[in-house]
């Protein structure tokens, strides 16, 4: 899914200033679109609900092997 990659790549590049919606939608995506990729990344373990600043998601941390 593109559009999940994209997303995560913003998402992290974002570090809180933006909200995950307004994120969204500064790469084309609409609100449904937005909710179903953070669906699918909290699934993956890839990020996590936490309420700080203005987006209401952070990336998890990755252990080193």
């Amino acid at each position: 899914m593109k559009n999940k990659v994209q997303y995560f790549q913003a998402l992290s590049a974002n570090r809180g200033q933006h909200n995950e919606i307004d994120l969204g939608e500064q790469i084309g995506l609409d609100e449904q679109e937005t909710q179903a990729i953070l669906a699918l990344l909290l699934s993956e373990n890839k990020i996590k609900y936490e309420r700080k600043g203005v987006c209401n998601y952070s990336l998890m941390k990755t252990k080193k092997k």
